[in-house]
């Protein structure tokens, strides 16, 4: 019956609906991701704990963190990633109405967070292939692991976040649909698409001049 599938999949099918509209409004570069991503998340740590995905309800507490932080950095631009905490960032940095600007991912920080990313990953295998039951440990921890440094990049509104979430939606679409959560499967299949125009989209803003005088006035 059509009423008990919805009854089963209702988490499910509400987080795939709020993931559509996450994404979309992250390729617009919408501050509001922020709000929908906060309620998404809530939901997400009661399916992914139904399902035994420890590592993603764990990551989703850490999600809900950078949900606040994120929100306000792209709110009010935070401090600049090239200034020491406290400097107030550069007009360069910052869009019309104090905005943060799209920019691109620092490359001194490349290989800091390529060992974070790794530590993570076997650290993470670790605790869920010692501590719980789960049957996908790798990629579960892979997901994991990358996305702790996705959601951050995000916040700064790094254009190469999106190269992180596509191998993060390639891993999850075939490990959602593995433990029968359709919907949300088929979301990280149409979040690969929309990653890769996101990433152009991104790409393009960052390359472009910062707008001022007269001509802000039009484009605003």
């Amino acid at each position: 019956m059509l009423i008990d599938f919805i009854f089963n999949h209702w988490l499910d099918i509400t987080t795939t609906i709020l993931g559509l509209a996450y994404i979309i409004l992250e390729y617009r570069a919408s501050i509001w991701l922020w709000a929908v991503g906060f309620v998404m998340q809530v939901l997400g740590i009661i399916l992914y704990y139904q399902k035994g995905l420890y590592a993603d309800c764990g990551m989703e507490f850490y999600y809900l963190s950078m949900t606040i932080y994120g929100w306000w950095r792209w709110r009010t631009g935070g401090p600049s990633s090239h200034e020491p905490v406290g400097t107030p960032p550069r007009q360069s940095e910052r869009r019309l109405g104090g905005e943060a600007a799209i920019t691109h991912f620092p490359r001194r920080l490349i290989l800091p967070w390529l060992l974070i990313i790794g530590a993570l990953w076997g650290g993470i295998y670790w605790i869920l292939v010692t501590f719980t039951d789960s049957t996908v440990p790798l990629a579960d921890s892979f997901t994991t692991a990358l996305s702790v440094l996705g959601i951050w990049a995000l916040a700064h509104k790094y254009v190469e976040q999106w190269l992180f979430w596509i191998a993060v939606d390639v891993v999850s679409c075939y490990l959602y649909f593995l433990k029968d959560i359709p919907f949300k499967g088929s979301l990280y299949g149409l979040y690969v698409i929309i990653a890769v125009a996101g990433f152009v989209r991104w790409h393009r803003q960052a390359s472009t001049p910062p707008t001022t005088g007269a001509a802000a006035a039009v484009t605003a």
